[in-house]
């Protein structure tokens, strides 16, 4: 009998260390899994009566600049695209706020970005550069990572040193927090250098540029914009709308998929092209972002918050449909890609013919300056 007692005693012993084993075997997969990088952008736009002009560019270069963002690579890995988005100088602000507002927190929703810069308007009022970034210095979740590409991108163009809040304590509180600050001045170079503009980069590792905010961004219509736009609207049809938010959420990207078209086609394409990439989430709304992120399970939905098409099918019937629905939308997102591939190539030479400079506006100098900073933090552009 003690020998039995012995002997089984020795088999949970045996089986502790195989339970051991294999728990620290999943731990070390666990620690070897990467993290998705992520890449947090703050847009601080003068919104005071002359800058009309940058809202615009603001609005037509959207897309352009998170394709950019989009195509950053770090170890192998897509980043999280997270933009924030303020305004100031604008005098129906409250002064006691000091002109400013922030309009949104950091988020991955891009189609709620666009709204909001559509709705955008104008008048004067003063603007406080230095209260304005401490606002989103202190006021936006940041990322604690070093690894992370954290930045601010503020455009205006009356002098840096207006307001109570010094700019320069500002900018140092910033880059403190590994946040560097960029500044766009919308005027002339040697404005912007004595007023301030200059010294607000330096002081946040950040680079100074100017831009013509007046004159229209370049675009570029491509051959493949219009297979891209066809692609686009089945695109759309692969969104299964869910959920409270499913009907706001919908119309929300039908919508800023108008926007887009209204204002060119280059624009539209580029659109197109942002809905492909990892960065344009929408799990808030969207079954089939919903159910890849492990946000929710078919089984868990109630018949009322699924949508119409699916309200019929027995739950495996829902998952087939699910996974069908994930699969068409990937083939379809593969090949704007690879026409986004073409149109590039087809864009450059254009631009290299016609002799264009693309660097006189928010997007083009926003690209600029992300290619550069987010290499020397190891992120790489396909």
């Amino acid at each position: 009998m003690r020998n039995l007692v012995k002997l089984g005693l020795v088999w949970f012993a045996v089986g502790l260390l195989s339970v051991s084993s294999t728990l620290r075997a999943e731990a070390a997969l666990k620690v070897r899994v990467p993290e998705r990088p992520v890449v947090q952008v703050a847009i601080l736009l003068d919104t005071s009566g002359s800058m009309s002009g940058l809202i615009e560019q603001a609005k037509s270069e959207l897309w352009k600049i998170v394709n950019e963002l989009s195509s950053a690579r770090k170890g192998g890995a897509a980043p999280q695209v997270q933009v924030a988005l303020y305004e100031y100088g604008k005098s129906s602000l409250p002064a006691s706020e000091g002109y400013l507002r922030m309009i949104l927190p950091l988020t991955t929703d891009l189609d709620k970005v666009s709204e909001e810069l559509f709705a955008l308007t104008t008048n004067g009022g003063d603007e406080y550069c230095g209260q304005v970034i401490r606002s989103a210095c202190q006021g936006l979740n940041w990322s604690g990572s070093g690894q992370d590409y954290k930045v601010i991108f503020i455009a205006g163009n009356e002098p840096f040193t207006q307001g109570e809040v010094d700019y320069k304590k500002s900018c140092r509180e910033t880059i403190a927090k590994g946040i560097i600050v960029n500044t766009i001045f919308c005027g002339n170079y040697n404005e912007g250098l004595n007023t301030g503009w200059k010294d607000g980069a330096d002081l946040a590792d950040g680079r100074y540029l100017n831009i013509d905010h007046n004159t229209q961004a370049v675009r570029i219509d491509a051959p493949q914009d219009k297979e891209i736009a066809l692609l686009g609207s089945q695109l759309n049809r692969t969104y299964l709308a869910y959920g409270a938010a499913g009907s706001v959420g919908a119309a929300r990207q039908e919508e800023q998929d108008q926007n887009a078209r209204a204002m060119a086609p280059a624009i539209a394409a580029e659109r197109v092209v942002a809905k492909s990439s990892a960065s344009y989430l929408n799990s808030s709304w969207d079954l089939v972002d919903a159910h890849r992120e492990g946000k929710v399970k078919i089984e868990d939905l109630k018949e009322s918050e699924l949508p119409a098409e699916m309200k019929p099918m027995t739950n495996s019937e829902r998952k087939a449909y699910l996974e069908k629905t994930e699969k068409e939308r990937r083939q379809i997102q593969e090949t704007i890609n690879r026409l986004n591939a073409e149109r590039k190539k087809y864009v450059a030479l254009q631009l290299k013919n016609q002799g264009k400079n693309t660097g006189s506006s928010f997007g083009a100098a926003v690209v600029k300056v992300v290619q550069e900073q987010a290499a020397a933090r190891k992120f790489r552009f396909e």
